[in-house]
């Protein structure tokens, strides 16, 4: 309700305190209390399951998804001393935000937060397989910084076909069959592959959405809480993308049903 409300912590109280009154929570924690416990490290691993569980009712729906990330900026600074210009300088930290979007919905899942310098390649496969336990995969579009061997191999070990363009530089004899087979089809039908390719807009829209309604900053101060704030954000938009469904599609959640073992 703190992320959701978009407000800070103290201004926040009146929202709590009425889910209280409302029978939603047991009680109305103090605004201290709740900002303690974004600063756990044990909170980050119970995020998931439930940022995908906000998901999950939209599998019917969706199979074809992007890959991107992008960043939240932070109240805190790197600080320095420059010896070869003799001052002071500093940067803005931030938090980068990956995930596996969907096309249709706009949903997130597959989500990982790192440090902003952290690259957006190395977590594309975790983001994949993260997917595919709750969605039938089709389609995965991503841009020139996800291209590698490895995340082709990943997108076509799940039956589904990568559209990530290749670089000026890129040859034909990549070091596997996923690359050449990708490569030839890139390079024979351009227009039917950006067709594809260009479905990975929606991932700029739904990180549009989601700083337009929920910031484009953290307020907290630790690393591990600001971790936290972005996935509660990305809970919060799922949460918007399912209700919009609902009403859209005429879909009937059920939440926490035992998936077959398939």
């Amino acid at each position: 309700m703190k992320v959701y409300s978009g407000m800070s912590g103290r201004r926040a109280s009146s929202d709590i305190r009425a889910c209280a009154e409302k029978g939603l929570i047991d009680a109305d924690p103090h605004y201290n209390t709740i900002l303690r416990y974004l600063d756990k490290p044990e909170l980050t691993p119970l995020f998931r399951p439930v940022i995908e569980e906000a998901a999950s009712p939209l599998a019917p729906v969706e199979s074809r998804f992007a890959a991107d990330g992008t960043g939240f900026h932070t109240s805190t600074y790197a600080r320095w001393f420059d010896h070869k210009h003799g001052k002071d300088k500093k940067y803005q930290k931030w938090v980068h935000l990956h995930a596996m979007v969907g096309a249709r919905t706009n949903v997130m899942i597959g989500v990982e937060v790192t440090e902003g310098a952290r690259g957006e390649s190395p977590e594309f496969v975790g983001l994949l397989k993260a997917t595919a336990t709750r969605f039938n995969i089709k389609e995965v579009s991503a841009d020139k910084a996800y291209l590698s061997n490895e995340n082709l191999e990943a997108v076509e070990a799940l039956g589904a076909i990568p559209y990530i363009p290749f670089k000026l530089n890129s040859r034909p004899d990549g070091n596997g069959e996923a690359w050449k087979r990708l490569w030839h089809y890139f390079h024979a039908h351009r227009n039917d592959f950006l067709d594809r390719y260009h479905q990975r807009s929606n991932s700029e829209s739904s990180f549009s959405a989601i700083k337009r309604k929920f910031g484009g900053a953290v307020r907290a101060k630790n690393e591990r809480a600001q971790f936290n704030e972005v996935l509660a954000k990305v809970h919060c938009h799922n949460l918007a993308c399912l209700i919009h469904e609902i009403h859209e599609l005429g879909i009937a959640p059920k939440f926490w049903t035992p998936r077959s073992a398939s």
